[in-house]
């Protein structure tokens, strides 16, 4: 398994890391990667990565689909994240991509992207090579 340090600078973002992913299962041997990341106020997902305004559109729809300013009832001072972890849960905490003969098996137009949902912050996400 290795780790990537993903360090964003907004609260919510969507950022490509196709190209780190790519880099830690270079040469593996496997039938798929596994990326996995263990915070409950980020999430992983699969989608356009041709033109950068599509990850501000994910950002956008999904502060307005979980929003702010409904009525929560996971209030910790200093820690108004309930609809982080809410966005968090739309996205899901892994994605799972085929190897074929060694290369990430993705679609032409795809691209992985880390989804911040409670940032700024410096954040973890796991890649391993699975058998």
């Amino acid at each position: 398994m290795q780790e990537l340090r993903i360090t964003t600078e907004r609260h919510s973002q969507l950022i490509d890391i196709t190209q780190q992913v790519r880099a830690a299962a270079a040469g593996a041997d496997g039938a798929a990667v596994l990326v996995y990341v263990p915070h409950t106020t980020a999430g992983l997902t699969i989608n356009e990565h041709a033109d950068p305004l599509v990850a501000r559109d994910f950002e956008m729809a999904l502060e307005k689909i979980a929003p702010s300013g409904w009525g929560w009832q996971h209030i910790e001072e200093g820690e108004e994240n309930a609809p982080s972890h809410i966005r968090a849960a739309l996205m899901g905490p892994q994605v799972v991509i085929p190897l074929r003969d060694g290369e990430l098996a993705l679609g032409t137009w795809q691209g992985i992207f880390f989804c911040e949902l409670d940032g700024p912050r410096t954040r973890s996400v796991y890649v391993s090579v699975l058998a």
